[in-house]
């Protein structure tokens, strides 16, 4: 978690205006004297710290270099003299922008103190053991493999059923007939997926079948008329430890975001 720096600061740093107002590369960078300001503006330091926080919150695809350092502080100096000039102006005291104001001080507060929270309540290897070993044994649900012919009416999937009653091959009549492009030419195969990924009339005719079954009557769903088979099914296996620790961590951190709220609603008097 990172506390986030208000966007028009990062759009300063990046915008045509900004780069427009570099000359050349500097040779002093923000970094090169932490205790030496950027810049002093009308008297107003902005200390180098600023220029660290915006670089930081551009992530990783702005490479660190004298460039993306003069951009830096030419974006700060105008965020500056721009802020400057709405004070002046007595814009602060709009109750609209106040509020604005207001709110995203809070939550700039608010993000930095789940981030002490979860700092202080590191998430230990025995927690994420445990939440892996839960997952292992919880029910999972079955993946199906199976094959699909839509068609526009009923009458055409009922032909098709007879059809395949009379041994024609389900894979040619979905290459010919299947108004399903991404499946037809396949012979209407679908990839492994659970019942989630399909709307409910489907899910549920998919579950009734056994393997190598193919429905009895069409299955109506907003896409059309489905003559569905069921050719394999499988339950899924747990990925290593290893290679979903990473997603483990995540949401036991959100557990402990969880947490800190629910300790401080439950301490405050909320009317």
């Amino acid at each position: 978690m990172r506390v986030a720096l208000l966007p028009a600061l990062i759009l300063l740093a990046l915008s045509p205006l900004a780069q427009a107002q570099v000359p050349a590369p500097v040779a002093a960078t923000p970094a090169a004297d932490a205790n030496k300001p950027l810049a002093v503006v009308n008297g107003k330091e902005i200390p180098a710290l600023y220029g660290e926080l915006v670089k930081r919150e551009m992530g990783q695809n702005q490479p660190d270099s004298p460039q993306l350092d003069a951009r830096v502080r030419e974006s700060l100096i105008n965020l500056e003299l721009l802020s400057r000039a709405a004070l002046d102006k007595g814009l602060d005291k709009d109750p609209r922008l106040a509020a604005s104001l207001d709110i995203r001080r809070k939550d700039v507060l608010a993000k930095a103190y789940l981030e002490d929270y979860v700092k202080a309540h590191p998430v230990t290897d025995a927690e994420i053991q445990a939440m892996y070993d839960k997952a292992k044994s919880e029910a999972v649900e079955p993946e199906y493999r199976a094959r699909h012919i839509l068609v526009k009416t009923e009458a055409e999937a009922k032909k098709i059923i007879a059809d395949l009653g009379k041994k024609a091959k389900f894979e040619d009549i979905a290459k010919k007939q299947s108004q399903d492009p991404g499946s037809a030419k396949n012979g209407g195969a679908l990839d492994w997926s659970d019942r989630r990924a399909f709307v409910p009339e489907f899910s549920a005719a998919l579950a009734g079948l056994k393997k190598g079954e193919t429905t009895k009557t069409p299955v109506k769903t907003q896409f059309g008329y489905h003559v569905i088979r069921l050719d394999d099914t499988r339950k899924p296996k747990l990925p290593p430890l290893d290679t979903v620790r990473g997603e483990i961590v995540k949401q036991l951190q959100q557990l402990r975001i969880r947490d800190a709220i629910t300790a401080t609603r439950a301490g405050a008097k909320i009317e």
